[in-house]
């Protein structure tokens, strides 16, 4: 897991947290626009895209803070790689904890967030190769 922590992303590198709370994940209803990639909300959970000379670590745990509000991300495990939602995107999905609670900190682009069992996750959850892989890695 290290050597994919230490690893410096690109454009197109987007770890993801899977933040787990008494058997649920944290997801946020993000509010995109047409600018941005299309005109939608969906659910997702916190992480984002590498910025230039930035490692996945340094990301994640840029992207929680930046979203959320929580700076106590414990990473426990890389659950896997997948395609993203964005063609071109590679999601790096990680396993985490934390004892904090979350703040809605980007309201202009998240409505909410919430702690939902990953089995429960919204149709409109933002990627389906990502929940498939949370679902397994949750058993």
């Amino acid at each position: 897991m290290r050597q994919i922590l230490s690893k410096v992303g690109d454009e197109y590198t987007c770890p993801v947290a899977i933040i787990n709370r008494d058997g649920k994940i944290l997801l946020g209803l993000r509010n995109y626009t047409a600018d941005k990639w299309k005109d939608i909300s969906v659910w997702t959970c916190p992480g984002g895209r590498c910025d230039p000379g930035e490692t996945i670590e340094e990301t994640l745990r840029r992207e929680v803070l930046e979203e959320t509000g929580i700076n106590d991300l414990n990473i426990i495990e890389f659950l896997g790689e997948v395609p993203g939602a964005k063609e071109g995107d590679n999601v790096y999905l990680f396993h985490c904890s934390t004892e904090q609670e979350c703040r809605l900190m980007e309201p202009e682009k998240f409505s909410e967030w919430k702690w939902i069992k990953p089995e429960e996750a919204p149709d409109n959850y933002v990627n389906k190769d990502s929940l498939e892989l949370i679902l397994k890695s949750n058993k």
